[in-house]
């Protein structure tokens, strides 16, 4: 049995010429009856959980919904689940559920950069990739994935790459573990097992994410400074800051609050290389931490699950 979990997102919208744009319309059982065949590759239930946009999710809801899959996942009574998604945010919801849940079971986003209003619309086909996904016996302990255009990424390394194409999604410090094609699911021959989750109990810790600007004189990590727990400072190239930022990083360090360097280049890690005022290597040696292979996005979600359950940044 596959649950489907819709949350709403561009797969359930339709275009309303009252209201300009696009608007959520479709619920879960209207969705399945436009995506037809699901039945031809598993036996499925729906759950109807939203109807919303992504971009009106916050932690709080992030969490509600990752404690219902977590319920989902441990009731015995699913081999697999899917999660309809708006693509805004999905990063983070996949990032999420691949790093706080057990992976037995496995997990599959999926969305749509298309409503049904549209030409090529793409819902139908995500869904039914996303279900052979959850369905197939290779799934199982690969934990969340996420399942766009073809491909399947896993949950800790997708991002989504492009505003508007349907292939949106990429795995800039990875590689896609698999390929749906003509229903059928393979994956690649070699590929790294899900780390061993991390537990916290919510998802209550804050983390600003501040990007570098020309010239940056750190007002604006100074002013984020006293409603967060942490911060991800998006520097240039391999971790680099403006001079005028390093003492506003200084400050958030003084009072015990982690910082992790990110790149915002879209390939390539921070590698403190460069001592000069302002260099990844002083930042470094003050206590800022590079954020390894992950997206400043990832990066903060990594840091507020990290800071929620009280174990280090990028553990486990």
């Amino acid at each position: 049995m596959i649950h489907i979990l819709f949350t709403g997102g561009t797969i359930s919208m339709q275009r309303d010429a009252a209201v300009g744009g696009n608007v959520p319309a479709h619920g879960g059982e209207a969705l399945v009856g436009l995506a037809p065949g699901l039945d031809r590759i598993a036996p499925y239930r729906i759950e109807d959980w939203a109807r919303m946009p992504a971009c009106h999710f916050d932690h709080d809801r992030l969490w509600t919904l990752r404690e219902r899959v977590r319920v989902v996942a441990e009731s015995g009574e699913a081999g697999g689940i899917v999660i309809t998604h708006g693509t805004d945010i999905l990063e983070e919801t996949a990032y999420l559920l691949d790093r706080t849940l057990e992976p037995r079971v496995p997990v599959a986003l999926t969305g749509a950069m298309r409503t049904s209003s549209d030409d090529g619309w793409d819902g139908p086909r995500n869904l039914r990739d996303a279900v052979a996904v959850a369905a197939d016996p290779a799934s199982a302990g690969r934990g969340t994935m996420v399942v766009f255009a073809g491909q399947v990424l896993a949950g800790r390394t997708a991002t989504k790459s492009h505003a508007t194409d349907v292939v949106a999604f990429s795995a800039p410090h990875a590689a896609p573990i698999g390929r749906v094609s003509d229903g059928g699911v393979s994956y690649a021959a070699t590929g790294t097992a899900p780390a061993a989750p991390i537990r916290p109990e919510s998802l209550r810790a804050r983390v600003a994410h501040i990007p570098m600007v020309v010239g940056d004189d750190g007002a604006l990590l100074d002013l984020a400074r006293p409603a967060h727990d942490g911060v991800v400072v998006e520097a240039f190239g391999s971790g680099n800051v403006p001079p005028g930022a390093v003492a506003a990083i200084g400050r958030w360090l003084d009072e015990g609050k982690p910082v992790v360097l990110a790149s915002r280049c879209w390939w390539g890690r921070v590698t403190p290389v460069y001592a000069f005022d302002g260099g990844g290597a002083r930042t470094t040696a003050m206590g800022a931490i590079p954020a390894g292979p992950r997206t400043p996005s990832q990066a903060r979600m990594e840091l507020a699950i990290a800071l929620s359950a009280g174990v280090p940044y990028g553990s486990a």
